[in-house]
């Protein structure tokens, strides 16, 4: 496989991975996985949350996918899209645990208009008690924090 293909593919997976994350925080995680999320969503008394093992879990496809490309001769796109996966979630581990929810003390402040309406739209996104009702399930891309507003009025407004 060329490295055009393998930068395309990374790319394309780090992209997809965005729609992935989506549907497994707003259908898995306000769903049945609540039961792990919701310490996300609750004050956290020390360093790690229970939420944490959904890191764990979303990295074993990436492990899987890299382990078969790099060292078990599988097609070497997997190797690509396994890499795009551990991109995704190094950029995730990156905006919302440090900068958005700040569990590694830095001193950035936002000054982007793409990055002002990321940490509005998770802001929006906590601003309900519990599992229904909230929005912004996505991380990379947000609506306009007056659509999210909407939103939650028309979800029965903010609960806490």
């Amino acid at each position: 496989m060329n490295w055009l293909t393998g930068i395309s593919l990374f790319l394309l997976t780090v992209a997809v991975m965005e729609g992935v994350a989506y549907a497994a925080h707003r259908w898995i995680m306000h769903g049945p996985g609540w039961f792990l999320h919701e310490s996300h969503h609750r004050e956290r008394p020390g360093m790690f949350e229970l939420n944490d093992l959904y890191a764990a879990i979303f990295a074993v496809p990436s492990f899987v996918m890299l382990l078969g490309g790099v060292q078990l001769g599988w097609w070497p796109g997997f190797t690509w899209i396994g890499a795009g996966i551990a991109a995704y979630g190094a950029i995730y581990f990156g905006f919302h645990d440090v900068i958005v929810h700040r569990r590694v003390p830095h001193r950035y402040v936002p000054r982007s208009t793409y990055m002002k309406r990321i940490m509005q739209a998770h802001r929006l996104h906590h601003a309900v008690e519990g599992k229904h009702g909230t929005v912004s399930f996505g991380f990379l891309y947000a609506p306009r924090a007056e659509v999210l507003k909407a939103q939650l009025k028309k979800n029965g407004g903010v609960r806490r």
